[in-house]
């Protein structure tokens, strides 16, 4: 019987490294208790290719360090041999460098707080990687993410902790027809013992951090190999010069550190971020941090994509405006082309660029950005 072939990313990770197992392991017999959904019609085992995408890394020796992507390949070949699969390494440097990197520069610049490893998704992950396995005659691509897929619809992984839906909900309603979840179903710590199982050499790794694919970064550092430091004053919110500052692009709302205050606070107390002026390249500081100080009700949102229904104006939901925050209650306002997201209750830290993403129970139908 036909095997349909499933080419899996390996990123070196001990989530990729039991999505492959998993994979490999899958029968007519097992499927509905590895995968926990019924066997597919005809379904006679997984034809499985292990992919490692290298990603672009800063040409800066300093930020060489820190980017882990020979080691992690290494990783992701012992695994792919442990379970007897092909291993291929794909050159992704270029996509990724104008879909993630420059969008960063461009988002900072713009004064707004980017999401890279929502566009690493979208413009790597499930852009050129999904692109190319299928020009090579995928049926299927598989990651690591804790996600599920049902019905063709997207839907929270079982681990609410690591649920990941938050980051994926660019993906498109034809592409959700051929992507697999392997560890959807799976507790963390269940995919650790998994990977002890199976002898997988990552059993053990710590899981990463930092920007997507290139490691645990310096942001503000690497920011100003390729935005010029441009200082400027720090006021408060009625117009009083209090210090100065290296550039506004360089700072977050609600931040407390890296901008120098010439004039102490009554009892020293610390100074926020509460608004950038871009034009007048100003930061605005109040003792009081943005979280107790500025209250949002609705937001509009740009750039959407629903993936299996549009929202209904009329239906309750809940959205997240930002990763493992608890779910908010909210409803949906559509005229023409434009979205709006009424809040329940007024909501704070609301920050544009970040993603909204929008869920119907456990179902992620999708989002945008906020504008």
């Amino acid at each position: 019987m036909h095997k349909e072939k499933v080419f899996v990313g390996l990123s070196g990770g001990v989530d990729s490294s039991v999505s492959a197992a998993l994979l490999v392991q899958a029968n007519p017999n097992n499927f509905e208790k590895l995968f926990g959904r019924p066997t597919p019609e005809g379904f006679s085992g997984y034809d499985v290719t292990g992919v490692f995408i290298k990603v672009w890394e800063p040409p800066q020796e300093k930020f060489q360090k820190v980017c882990t992507w020979r080691d992690d390949r290494r990783d992701a070949m012992r695994v792919a041999a442990t379970l007897g699969i092909p291993f291929v390494t794909i050159d992704l440097s270029a996509e990724y460098k104008q879909g993630v990197v420059d969008y960063m520069i461009a988002e900072y610049k713009a004064g707004r707080t980017p999401n890279p490893d929502v566009m690493c998704n979208k413009m790597v992950k499930f852009g050129a990687f999904y692109d190319w396995a299928t020009e090579q005659g995928a049926d299927y691509v598989a990651t690591g993410h804790y996600a599920r897929i049902k019905n063709n619809q997207l839907v929270m992984g079982v681990d609410s902790e690591k649920d990941q839906t938050y980051f994926i909900w660019n993906i498109t309603t034809e592409q959700i027809k051929h992507i697999i979840f392997p560890i959807g179903e799976y507790q963390k710590k269940e995919v650790r013992k998994l990977a002890e199982k199976f002898g997988l050499a990552t059993a053990t790794k710590k899981d990463s951090q930092g920007l997507c694919f290139i490691g645990k970064l310096d942001v503000k550092d690497f920011l100003r190999e390729f935005i010029a430091e441009k200082p400027g004053e720090v006021v408060t919110e009625t117009g009083e010069v209090i210090g100065s500052h290296g550039g506004v692009m360089f700072y977050t709302l609600g931040e407390r550190h890296g901008f120098t205050i010439k004039q102490k606070s009554p009892k020293d107390k610390p100074f926020f971020v509460v608004a950038k002026n871009i034009s007048n390249n100003q930061l605005v500081v109040s003792n009081i941090p943005k979280e107790s100080q500025t209250q949002t009700k609705s937001i509009n949102l740009e750039d959407v994509n629903w993936i299996s229904a549009r929202p209904d104006n009329e239906k309750k939901y809940t959205c997240q405006f930002r990763y493992h925050q608890p779910l908010v209650l909210c409803r949906v306002e559509n005229i023409g082309d434009k979205w709006k997201i009424h809040f329940s209750a007024p909501q704070t830290s609301v920050t544009p660029g970040q993603s909204l993403v929008l869920y119907d129970g456990e179902i992620c139908l999708g989002g945008g950005i906020i504008a």
